[in-house]
């Protein structure tokens, strides 16, 4: 299959053409990730006027998967370096398949909430042992970073074609119809990955410690529940960080004790290994909360169809693509510790123009996408690459789930804190109209899609009174997160500056 050994100078072989057909098939769960993320964010609004969830449920609904997914993460990532690669691969496949499948029949808010979270328990074997794979395949540091590269574009192409296919989806089909679209694409990659994709592991695997896995568990989803808790319900909501954190603590002890822990701590020793995972999570925080205030502003306040929305959002997807493959050869040349604070100077822009000059443009939307997506795209190429270039090859599969746990928790604190944040200020801001009867005011209070649906069943003047008075209470919202958004570029700036010096950084043997 694809080369994996060394010359006898040490210097890693290049990988043939099978080794990219074999990224090939890896892209397809990646694809399906980013898509199906990206769909239920413009799938939201008609979720919400169908199923009517409360705005905690509201949040429930995109951050369940995450919140279970950060749990598992470390766990399937370790168990993938142990069992197999591949093989947590293809387990994780079918699991999310079928779940997909139930989801479609979900008849209230708390069986989707449920469906989600059974996706999050299969999709943490997917997308650890994507990445891990290709530390495998490609042992040529200039080629994994271009593979790298694809599959951070991959990633994007994936939440740039979720919109237009979702919307075309949601506009013409019922909004369960998005959950099979994980159907086809994970069918083929259990047909292609047993034939292209070759088996990997750790050589010398310790035992699995059951200990450590528990310990693991709750540790994480105990931390990612508590941070949400906190966004939305302040500082009584920070019990269960506590408890995650004791539980870390116990963790991390045992892990030390270990000659062959779950995860290698050492890892975490290398200043280019921990200020990549921390530019990562403060990107992807940026990034998705952009993209939860962005795809309910274009929908419910400008009034776009979510086809029309997904397009508008497409040209900030294309150019993360583009950034990513064009900061590659840029890498090569300079150290990360400027290439990586001078491409998150795009994205700050873009958060910048929307909060001094507002949402109510589309075209200011568009273009702060745009410059948001070209710089986060270059940022995760980089960084990427250098989370897994500071890892054992036997251990790329535990630093991977290390790496995915930052993104998800990344994208549970971009929905949860910013769109919380966003939910205080709407909520704070808006002054219903005269005229409208309790029921449908605390509707309108709960969520701006609850406030278009009343302004729906109000109609005439009254409700159009209404729409204005949610849109301009959201607006402002918005403007408040931006600046938060820009200040968590900013901190992702300064992180890497100081952590990621060194023009390549040292590859781990």
């Amino acid at each position: 299959m694809t080369i994996t050994a060394t010359t006898s100078t040490g210097t890693a072989q290049r990988t043939d053409w099978r080794g990219w057909v074999a990224l090939a098939v890896l892209m397809l769960p990646v694809l399906l990730v980013s898509v199906d993320n990206t769909i239920l964010n413009f799938a939201l609004p008609a979720i919400a006027r169908d199923l009517e969830p409360s705005s905690a449920e509201q949040l429930w609904i995109i951050d369940a998967y995450s919140l279970v997914l950060a749990g598992l993460l470390v766990t399937m990532g370790s168990l993938g370096d142990r069992l197999g690669r591949r093989r947590m691969l293809l387990f994780g496949a079918v699991g999310f398949t079928v779940v997909s499948v139930l989801a479609v029949f979900a008849p209230t808010a708390g069986w989707l909430i449920a469906a989600r979270a059974a996706m999050g328990l299969f999709g943490a074997s997917l997308m650890p042992s994507t990445m891990s794979l290709l530390r495998d395949i490609f042992p040529d540091r200039d080629q994994r970073r271009i593979a790298v590269a694809i599959w951070a574009g991959m990633f994007s192409a994936g939440a740039a074609l979720g919109p237009i296919v979702g919307g075309f989806l949601i506009e013409h089909l019922p909004w369960q119809s998005v959950f099979l679209l994980a159907v086809p694409v994970l069918v083929l990659l259990l047909v292609l990955a047993p034939v292209f994709v070759r088996e990997s592991r750790d050589p010398h695997p310790g035992p699995v410690d059951g200990a450590s896995i528990v310990l693991s568990m709750l540790a994480l989803a105990p931390i990612a529940y508590g941070i949400k808790e906190v966004a939305v319900h302040g500082a009584i909501g920070a019990a269960p960080i506590a408890v995650g954190a004791l539980f870390a603590w116990l963790f991390v002890r045992r892990q030390r004790a270990m000659d062959a822990p779950m995860l290698d701590l050492t890892l975490f020793h290398r200043p280019a290994f921990s200020g990549s995972l921390l530019v990562n999570l403060c990107s992807v925080i940026a990034l998705v909360g952009f993209l939860y205030f962005a795809s309910q502003h274009l929908q419910l306040s400008v009034g776009l169809s979510p086809m029309a929305a997904g397009f508008a959002l497409v040209p900030g997807m294309a150019l993360s693509i583009l950034g990513g493959l064009a900061v590659t050869p840029i890498a090569r040349r300079h150290p990360a510790s400027i290439v990586v604070p001078a491409s998150l100077m795009l994205a700050l822009a873009g958060y910048l123009i929307v909060a001094l000059a507002g949402a109510h443009d589309l075209w200011l939307i568009v273009v702060a996408f745009a410059l948001l997506g070209a710089g986060i795209g270059a940022t995760e190429t980089v960084s990427g690459e250098l989370i897994l270039a500071n890892a054992p090859a036997a251990k790329a599969g535990a630093a991977s789930a290390v790496s995915e746990t930052a993104y998800e928790l990344g994208a549970v604190l971009g929905t949860s804190i910013l769109g919380g944040i966003l939910t205080a200020g709407y909520r704070s801001s808006l002054v219903v109209p005269a005229g409208v009867p309790d029921g449908l005011a605390a509707h309108a209070r709960e969520t701006l899609a609850g406030a278009m649906n009343a302004a729906d069943e109000l109609g005439g003047e009254v409700g159009g009174a209404l729409r204005a008075a949610a849109a301009d209470a959201f607006d402002g919202g918005v403007a408040v997160t931006s600046l938060i958004g820009a200040a968590l570029v900013v901190l992702s700036g300064v992180i890497a500056a100081i952590t990621l010096g060194g023009r390549r950084g040292a590859a781990r043997p």
